[in-house]
């Protein structure tokens, strides 16, 4: 299997287990939003130590350490992942399963729009209708719930700026995550310990089965990352840009066919629109990139020539 295949076989796999997510918090219930994610975080980082145990990988340790700066972004991508996962559980467990698919269909027009705001980029003519289109969507969608679609809002804001603070990191997946879910293990696990005081929590209460979950809340938070990491090492920035819908459809796919939540038809509309902007854009992007390679291509001497 050549490498290309191999990537889109990772990416297939990051993006559909993201996608499924919302049957597993379904599945972690009764544990509340909060408890769910204090798990989370603390088994992500039990388990990426583990890797990184494996691996032998610590010494970056040292070297972040020394960086105030370094440790300054971390903190902001920690803090910044935890309102996304929280929000995003909370979402799920509170039937809004749709909406949440809505965040991260709109998260690539965020990110356009980040990318101006804190960036100063310039966009092309299709990213500035792409974004209007989006901006008419959350408009109907507002309408029709009678109040901003917050949820996917702050799911899309959240990780466009995560993925901002993240851009000049470096780091490799799983000291990333090692990284962030440590700097908030340590209140997470004083959460737990809260709960367990109060008889409040549900870890170890409910059942071996809820148990097992929840200590596996950690393992597939970091599968799919790994995946990800390494479909983004095979595959162009084109084609992970396409793939990146697979989640947010396979969300969409959960809310209405299993979870049985409604789409009147002014929320439709306002997902028509959205895809609408998002196929403008991936045409853009699409388009971009293959401009791109042909420049590439021409000013790349023959080797027959020379």
């Amino acid at each position: 299997m050549d490498e290309t295949r191999r990537g889109y076989l990772y990416g297939l796999a990051a993006y559909g287990i993201w996608g499924l997510f919302p049957i597993y918090w379904k599945l972690l219930k009764p544990a509340g939003a909060v408890e769910i994610l204090a798990n989370r975080v603390l088994w992500s980082a039990v388990c990426c130590a583990l890797l990184l145990a494996v691996l032998r990988q610590w010494r970056w340790i040292a070297d972040v350490a020394r960086s105030p700066r370094t440790v300054a972004k971390l903190v902001t991508a920690a803090l910044l992942i935890a309102v996304n996962w929280g929000t995003y559980i909370y979402g799920v467990n509170s039937g809004h399963v749709v909406e949440t698919s809505l965040g991260y269909f709109i998260n690539p027009l965020v990110s356009i729009a980040l990318g101006v705001v804190v960036l100063r980029e310039r966009l092309r003519r299709p990213q500035w209708i792409a974004i209007a289109v989006g901006v008419a969507a959350v408009a109907v969608i507002t309408v029709d719930y009678g109040r901003p679609p917050w949820i996917a809002l702050t799911l899309a804001c959240s990780f466009g700026c995560y993925a901002l603070a993240k851009k000049t990191l470096g780091l490799p997946a799983a000291r990333g995550l090692f990284a962030e879910s440590a700097v908030l293990a340590l209140p997470a696990a004083g959460y737990l310990a809260y709960l367990a005081f109060t008889g409040a929590g549900t870890l170890g209460t409910v059942s071996a089965g809820h148990t097992l979950l929840l200590l596996g809340a950690g393992v597939v938070t970091a599968i799919p990352l790994l995946c990800f990491a390494s479909a983004a090492n095979r595959l162009p920035l084109s084609a992970i840009g396409v793939l990146q819908y697979v989640a947010p459809i396979l969300q969409l796919g959960c809310g209405l066919l299993l979870f049985h939540e409604p789409m009147p038809p002014a929320e439709l509309i306002g997902f028509v629109l959205v895809w609408l902007a998002l196929a403008i854009f991936t045409a853009d992007l699409v388009r971009q990139h293959r401009r791109t390679a042909r420049l590439v291509a021409t000013r790349t001497p023959d080797p027959s020539n020379a």
